[in-house]
C-alpha cells in the first residue's frame, strides 16, 4: 500500500480524495488543510499543516491554491516525501527553480499535475502525431471554450492572475501542445475582461511557434458555455457534462487528426483530392487514477515522472509569456 498524504481538499483535492479512497493499491495517510471541517476523514487523521504530520507517509500530493505550491514542495521534500502538485508547478520561474533544487537535494521526486498525459486519448493521439501517420506536423487549432459559474471566483486566489483560464486551464493544452511538437520558441497573446471587467483575462487568444515548425492558434474563454473543449469533449471532469465535440484539430502534410474523436483525415496528395476519414478505437480510462497508479510507480522506483518539474516549468514559462502579453492583471 502506498501511503498519500493529501494537501488541499477543494475542487481538485476532492476528487483526488475520492479516488484514494477508492483504490485498492493506495491508502490515505491523512488530509492536511486548515479548515478542520475539510480535514475531517471517517479513518485518515487530519492536519493543520505539515509540522503536525507525525503519521508515516510515503508521497504528499498537493492541492492547494497555486502561491503555496512552491513552500509546500519544500516542506515535503525536506521531509523525505515524494511529490504530486497540481498544475501550474508554482507561480513563478523562480519558485519553480526553487522546487527543483530542493526535490534534488533532497533525493526526492515531483511529479506535476498535468494529468492530461495520462488520458489515453491523449496518448493515442501523440501516437498519431509522432508515428507520421498524418506527416510531418505543419498547424494545429485548439478552443478551450468553456463558462465558469460566477461563485467559481469566490475564491481571493482566483480573483486575480491566478484564476484566469490561461494559467488554470489552457496550461492543460499547452502542456499537451509542447508533448508532441516540442519547446515553444515564439509566443503572441491577445485578451479580453470584457463580461466580468476582472483582474485577469477572460477570454482571448495566442499563438506558438513551435521548434519544429509547428505554429499552433488557441482561443480559450471562461465566460461562454460551448461545447467546445477538453473536459467537454472527453467527459473528462464528473462536473462538466460530455459533448463529445472535437476542440482540437492538428495538420500535416500527409493529413490530419481531430481530438478527442480522433478521427484521422488522410489519402489526399492536395486540394483537388478528396481526403478520407477513419476513425481510432480508444479504450477509455480516468486518468486522474491513472497518474496517482504513476505517482506510486514514482514513488517505487519504478519510474521517472511523466510530467516532472523540469517540463513543467517549461509550460508555466509559456503561459507566463502569454499572460504578459495581455495587459490584462
Amino acid at each position: 500500500m502506498t501511503r498519500i498524504l493529501l494537501a488541499g481538499t477543494g475542487l481538485i483535492g476532492e476528487r483526488h480524495l475520492a479516488h484514494i479512497d477508492a483504490h485498492p493499491d493506495l491508502t490515505l495517510a491523512g488530509i492536511v488543510d486548515p479548515d478542520p471541517a475539510r480535514r475531517a476523514h471517517p479513518t485518515a487523521r487530519g492536519f493543520s499543516s505539515f509540522d503536525e504530520v507525525d503519521v508515516p507517509v510515503d508521497g504528499v500530493l498537493i492541492a492547494t491554491p497555486t502561491p503555496s505550491h512552491a513552500p509546500l514542495t519544500i516542506a515535503a521534500a525536506k521531509r523525505g516525501w515524494h511529490v504530486l502538485v497540481e498544475k501550474p508547478v508554482a507561480d513563478t520561474l523562480a519558485n519553480a527553480d526553487a522546487m527543483i533544487a530542493a526535490a534534488d537535494e533532497a533525493g526526492v521526486k515531483i511529479l506535476v499535475g498535468h494529468h492530461r498525459r495520462h488520458h489515453p486519448r491523449v496518448a493515442k493521439l501523440h501516437q498519431v502525431v509522432t508515428s507520421g501517420r498524418i506527416g510531418t506536423p505543419v498547424a494545429a487549432s485548439l478552443l478551450w471554450l468553456m463558462r465558469k459559474p460566477d461563485e467559481y471566483f469566490d475564491l481571493d486566489w482566483r480573483a486575480g492572475m491566478d484564476g484566469s483560464p490561461i494559467k488554470q486551464n489552457l496550461i492543460h493544452d499547452i502542456d499537451t501542445l509542447r508533448w508532441l511538437f516540442g519547446d515553444v520558441t515564439q509566443v503572441v497573446g491577445l485578451a479580453s475582461n470584457a463580461i466580468r471587467g476582472a483582474a485577469r483575462p477572460e477570454s482571448g487568444g495566442a499563438v506558438l511557434r513551435f521548434e519544429g515548425g509547428v505554429t499552433a492558434t488557441l482561443t480559450y474563454a471562461d465566460t461562454t458555455p460551448t461545447p467546445w473543449g477538453f473536459e467537454a469533449g472527453t467527459g473528462e471532469n464528473p462536473n462538466i457534462p460530455q459533448t463529445s465535440q472535437d476542440s482540437l484539430r492538428i495538420a500535416g502534410t500527409a493529413g490530419g487528426v481531430e481530438f478527442p474523436s480522433l478521427r484521422v483525415w488522410s489519402g489526399a496528395a492536395n486540394w483537388n483530392e478528396e481526403p478520407r476519414p477513419n476513425d481510432t478505437v480508444v479504450e477509455d480510462a480516468v486518468p486522474l487514477i491513472r497518474q496517482l497508479e504513476h505517482f506510486a510507480d514514482v514513488i517505487a522506483g519504478h519510474a521517472a515522472p511523466i510530467v516532472d518539474a523540469v517540463s513543467a516549468r517549461g509550460t508555466l514559462e509559456v503561459v507566463l509569456k502569454i499572460e504578459a502579453t495581455t495587459g490584462i492583471g
